[in-house]
């Protein structure tokens, strides 16, 4: 009999998935633990190997949407025949999800290991694909990729090894149906703003201090490779803003309000083809000089495809910056089931009077998004105001 590959199932939240890439055609044989597809799922794509050797035989498209535990194609065993007519897939309703790294059981069929980590990760190119450019030599994002979604393959990799030719890229006129996390994302944002009661007010920050701490700390830890950014600050303030305003941390789920012991903030990371939110977990029980390292980690690993699915599971409360893009302030969407996220606009000139004075001043605007089934105006504005006092105060981040 025939083995089933499987949609495999990552995460617990996890409700569709993409065949994003067949790394092994279809007829074409396979040996065990051998890439033979790629999964693309709302938070990460990662390829599944091959539980059994064989031939493989496709039974799902790529881009098609499917369901944790359908079939996506079988491995007939070398000497089996292979049959005109290939069986009815059933899908597997038990399948086990895989999550927080745990290894696979006996009911997800393949293995799951994330993409090999390189330079050049970003790329959509085969396992194969990247280690003959590795042997030979070749600049993968020199490559235009004939394979699927213009996926670099292993012949596009050996033709430019043999020709080498930098092929400039071009824009499809063409209009593309959303699929994977881009497809996701509008899901999500679309159901967030239709099944939460969300408001945003803004506050105005004088960042005076803060810019002078940062420069202090930039210094300080500059031999421990740390370099402490805005949202760095922004996101200490709320972590002990939050652990005051526990309603604020709380998760709101099938009708009730789910308190949350512990702060697992989020920071969003923007990515060519969306955005990702990687979590600090325990935030609360960590420095400012911890939080600032491990967002930078996460940060660095989500650009180059290396985070694990525990580094996307469990936040409680998000913080997202525009202001990298000149942006003063904006209307953040909730991350549901979180109750709040917090937009971190640019710093700019403003000014206060001092004695009839006029003095220049270093300002930034926050913008908190919150669902009021979970809290109302009042504490919610004095959640803020906290955040703003511990940046007006930032020394206190430290302690």
């Amino acid at each position: 009999m025939p083995t089933e590959i499987y949609l495999v199932k990552v995460g617990m939240t996890m409700t569709e998935g993409i065949v994003d890439e067949w790394y092994v055609a279809d007829g074409d044989p396979v040996t065990q633990g051998e890439p033979v597809y790629r999964l693309e799922t709302e938070k990460v794509n990662m390829d599944v190997e091959a539980d059994v050797s064989g031939i493989v035989k496709h039974i799902a498209q790529v881009g098609e949407t499917l369901a944790p535990g359908d079939v996506v194609g079988w491995i007939f065993a070398p000497d089996e025949t292979i049959p005109d007519e290939l069986p009815t897939p059933k899908a597997n309703p038990n399948i086990v999800a895989l999550d927080e790294g745990d290894a696979p059981t006996e009911a997800t069929e393949e293995r799951v290991v994330q993409e090999a980590s390189s330079p050049s990760s970003r790329i959509k190119a085969s396992p194969a694909a990247r280690r003959l450019a590795e042997e030979l030599n070749v600049d993968l994002s020199q490559i235009e990729g004939t394979g699927p979604r213009g996926r670099i393959t292993k012949d596009d990799v050996t033709q430019a090894a043999e020709a080498p030719a930098v092929v400039s890229a071009h824009i499809s006129s063409e209009a593309e149906p959303l699929r994977g996390m881009r497809k996701i994302i509008a899901e999500r944002m679309f159901q967030s703003l239709q099944t939460t009661a969300q408001l945003t007010i803004e506050m105005e920050v004088c960042m005076d201090d803060a810019v002078k701490l940062r420069e202090a700390l930039i210094a300080e830890w500059e031999a421990s490779g740390i370099r402490v950014t805005y949202t760095d600050l922004v996101v200490s303030a709320c972590v002990k803003a939050l652990q005051t305003h526990p309603a604020m941390n709380a998760t709101f789920v099938d009708g009730m309000i789910q308190p949350n012991a512990s702060v697992h903030i989020g920071i969003a990371v923007a990515l060519e083809e969306g955005l990702i939110v990687p979590v600090i977990h325990d935030a609360d029980g960590k420095t400012l000089k911890e939080c600032a390292a491990e967002a930078a980690s996460l940060a660095e690993r989500a650009r180059s495809d290396k985070l694990a699915l525990d580094d996307v599971n469990g936040g409680t409360f998000t913080v997202t910056s525009l202001g990298m893009y000149g942006v003063d302030t904006f209307t953040p969407i909730l991350n549901s089931p979180q109750t709040g996220i917090l937009g971190v606009g640019r710093i700019y000139d403003g000014v206060r009077w001092v004695e009839n004075q006029a003095v220049r001043t270093q300002n930034l605007r926050l913008s908190l998004t919150w669902d009021h089934r979970v809290l109302d105006g009042a504490p919610a504005a004095e959640f803020l105001r906290e955040v703003k006092e511990h940046l007006e105060s930032p020394y206190r981040l430290i302690l």
